[in-house]
């Protein structure tokens, strides 16, 4: 075929079309003509006025123009139409402002482009020719102008706006061979042999390289045709671009076919045709790079579609596809620049946002608006504490995962994916847990609410040791568990006072100690080590705790002593007028049997001597554990001063009783004249001997004795043998006073000096007789007031 000399290249752009709605002749045109000829000179100016006013009517008439959008436009040679028959199916419609374009090659000055607008029903609009003699001689390579379209009646009906771009071909021989397809048909032809290729090659998703004999003849026909090689990428990039899947294998051929293609846009050598084609391929490469960055964690290279359809295990290792993906990225958006880091963070953050929502879907139906009274028994509100205790598991697993993927170096540096993800996960955490505790409110520390508890500090702890920016709005477990955990203390405290009230207290049967106070105190026990939880992560709750557990015990003793209170009444100021008539009728009667001590009394002391002794200090000592390396301020109370002043209030009451007893029991033996120790001194002869003195206190040996058997058989050990030296050191006291009012005169000593040695034998005797190895040996040393009274004999 004889090859054809090339003159210029030229590419036409469609830029605007403007047409005007076809309306019907105005009549006044020719009315003027006719007026105008047949009136004369005075009707010119009148005849003027109704001209003007009408073309200004036509000419805002015209001005309306149909949208652009109804338009299409062919453009061909004239040169190309000669000896061949039009061909409606080869031509190429133009859109105006999209940016399309043909490209043609022309032979001579002489050729006319022949421009045919239509309208979206392919009914013919307007005509143009363009003369190429017109701009052929133009200096600029690139200019845009308006020409006039026309129907077969030559009547102007609209306007064309073209962009022409004119070039001379690199290859002269190359372009003429193009020529050979008459129009440039040879990137349609190009494409057509492409498509041809990936029918042949079942090209899809998983198989999108094109090889052997098909590659060859693709190679071989651009190179014949001159095509550009940027062209043939964008349009292979293109068909990847209809079965792309967010896989390793895509996104690389997409990276490889992409990168010198957006060098020659940089360098300005792209076509406006290829161009265009780019435009669109970053359009769909971007929304590519938004499903890879948006399910970085769900990528699955086994998948059809590329995307895991299960909510698996979460993976700690970045998917294969990230890697091109970010090449890509940096390929087409400027990594260095805000609005590029914006546009990847906000990907990241989305992608976050799908992973803490799958998880979230277990604990939807335990939010406030879902729950509709469903948590009513305690194993519905174990289990919904269980979930949510999972989640906080779940969420501090998917920032871990965050860490180990951005540690290997796959993102750019300026990207923190763990502080991108954890920001999110921290706040919408934050979110469904408040709404949690909300719709079902943890009435005490339970075995599950510690869990939860724990899990949500422990969320936050791993938070602080991974260094991830603290967040407005983020977890904050002691924020979140607060105004429960003051609520908790002041119910326990409600409820151990509701139980100390005297009147659900029952007197209790023959017992060494009191039933109600060994209840109370395990409950006391047991409502704090639930606490152990709470306080050992955040001790500044132990102040509250230590104040209520201070009134409960407070409240105990006020209940102990009320539930006693008729056993106590004869120990208080004054003695009940029934006892006082007791006590005369004994003393008339002149009886030494001795004042008998209640059973009950004695349970009510060893009661207050075990709560001194064991009780308070089992208590103590668990909140003194928790606060042993700490120091604990609120204001200017310091912890463990609410501990001591219990400590100090049942060392009172317990040495108060125990000297009310005693002061009871010396009381009993004064009142009746043979027992009562001063008088028998004052009736002490000179010359008697220890074997008178003995017979004369004979009645208050006996009763000494009882008074002690009676003692013994009420009272523990130790509070047995405070009372029986407070005893003995009351009789001293008594010989003591009754010396030290006859100093001068010494015929008083003798007599005492026997009595003492006969209390010292009772007491010691008697105790050592009860107790026996269980006595101490300081527990046989003379009370103080004895030891005073001998000095005196001395």
């Amino acid at each position: 075929m004889k090859t054809r000399k090339l003159v210029k290249r030229i590419e036409i752009e469609v830029r605007k079309i403007r047409v005007v709605p076809q309306r019907p002749k105005l009549r006044v045109t020719s009315s003027f003509r006719n007026l105008y000829m047949q009136a004369g000179s005075e009707y010119v100016r009148q005849i003027s006025k109704i001209l003007k006013s009408q073309v200004t009517m036509l000419t805002s008439t015209s001005s309306t123009s149909l949208p652009e959008e109804m338009f299409t436009c062919t453009l061909e040679l004239k040169s190309s139409l000669k000896g061949q028959q039009r061909d409606s199916i080869s031509l190429q419609y133009l859109k105006p402002g999209t940016g399309e374009s043909q490209l043609f090659y022309l032979e001579g000055q002489g050729d006319v482009i022949l421009v045919e607008v239509q309208d979206n029903n392919r009914v013919v609009i307007g005509r143009a020719e363009i003369q190429v003699s017109s701009f052929s001689d133009a200096h600029q390579e690139e200019f845009t102008r308006w020409w006039p379209l026309y129907l077969e009646d030559q009547e102007c009906v609209g306007k064309i706006q073209l962009c022409l771009n004119l070039s001379m071909p690199a290859d002269n021989y190359g372009s003429a061979k193009m020529l050979q397809g008459g129009l440039a048909v040879d990137t349609i032809i190009y494409d057509m042999v492409l498509e041809a290729a990936m029918r042949a090659q079942n090209f899809n998703s998983k198989m999108l390289h094109i090889s052997g004999s098909w590659k060859w003849l693709l190679d071989e026909f651009s190179d014949y045709y001159g095509l550009s090689d940027a062209y043939r990428k964008l349009r292979y990039l293109c068909y990847i671009m209809n079965v792309a899947t967010p896989t390793k294998d895509c996104l690389e051929l997409t990276y490889e076919l992409l990168l010198p293609v957006i060098k020659a846009r940089d360098d300005r050598t792209l076509t406006r045709q290829e161009r265009s084609i780019l435009l669109d391929c970053e359009d769909r490469i971007n929304v590519l790079l938004a499903i890879v960055f948006e399910n970085y964690k769900s990528l699955d290279e086994h998948s059809i579609t590329g995307l895991s359809e299960l909510f698996g295990p979460i993976s700690d290792c970045a998917a294969p596809a990230l890697a091109p993906a970010v090449q890509i990225f940096s390929v087409l958006h400027d990594i260095l620049s805000n609005e590029a880091q914006s546009i990847l963070r906000s990907y990241l953050q989305a992608a976050a946002a799908k992973r803490c929502r799958r998880h979230m879907i277990e604990t939807d139906e335990f939010m406030s608006s879902n729950n509709d009274n469903l948590l009513t028994d305690d194993m519905t509100i174990s289990a919904a504490y269980l979930k949510m205790k999972t989640l906080c598991i779940n969420i501090s697993l998917e920032i871990q995962a965050d860490i180990k993927i951005h540690d290997q170096n796959i993102l750019p540096s300026s990207i923190d994916l763990p502080n991108i993800a954890a920001s999110l996960y921290s706040t919408e955490l934050c979110k469904r847990l408040k709404g949690f505790l909300s719709a079902s409110p943890p009435s005490r520390p339970l075995q599950h609410v510690a869990e939860l508890l724990i899990a949500t500090a422990n969320f936050e702890r791993d938070l602080d040791s991974w260094q991830v920016r603290p967040v407005h709005g983020g977890v904050l477990s002691r924020e979140l568990f607060h105004d429960y955990i003051m609520v908790w203390i002041e119910d326990t405290r409600l409820h151990l006072l509701d139980y100390c009230k005297a009147e659900k207290l029952s007197y209790p049967a023959a017992s060494t100690t009191s039933p109600f106070v060994e209840q109370i105190y395990e409950q006391i026990r047991e409502s704090i080590n639930e606490y152990g939880v709470v306080i050992n992560r955040w001790p500044q709750y132990l102040m509250s705790l230590e104040s209520a557990i201070a009134d409960v015990e407070r409240e105990v003793m006020k209940a102990l002593e009320k539930q006693y209170m008729e056993t106590l009444m004869p120990l208080r100021d004054g003695i009940p007028k029934i006892l006082e008539k007791h006590v005369q009728r004994l003393t008339r009667r002149q009886s030494v049997a001795p004042y008998v001590v209640p059973n009950q009394l004695g349970t009510f002391m060893n009661t207050v001597k075990r709560m001194l002794d064991v009780l308070h200090c089992r208590v103590e000592d668990i909140l003194k554990s928790w606060a042993s390396y700490l120091t604990i301020a609120n204001g200017t109370t310091l912890f463990g001063e609410q501990m001591n002043s219990i400590t100090v209030m049942l060392r009172k009451k317990y040495k108060k009783y125990l000297q009310a007893i005693v002061e009871k029991i010396v009381s009993e033996t004064q009142a009746n004249r043979t027992t009562r120790l001063k008088r028998i001194l004052e009736e002490t002869k000179e010359t008697e001997g220890e074997s008178e003195m003995r017979e004369r206190m004979q009645a208050l040996r006996a009763q000494l004795s009882d008074s002690i058997h009676n003692l013994h058989g009420v009272f523990s050990c130790r509070i047995f043998v405070a009372i029986c030296r407070g005893f003995w050191d009351r009789l001293g006291q008594i010989v003591l006073r009754f010396l030290e009012s006859r100093k001068e005169n010494r015929i008083w000593y003798r007599g005492s000096d026997y009595a003492l040695g006969i209390l010292d034998d009772v007491f010691a005797s008697e105790m050592q007789k009860l107790l026996g190895n269980a006595l101490q040996d300081k527990d046989l040393d003379p009370p103080q007031s004895v030891i005073d009274a001998r000095s005196i004999l001395c």
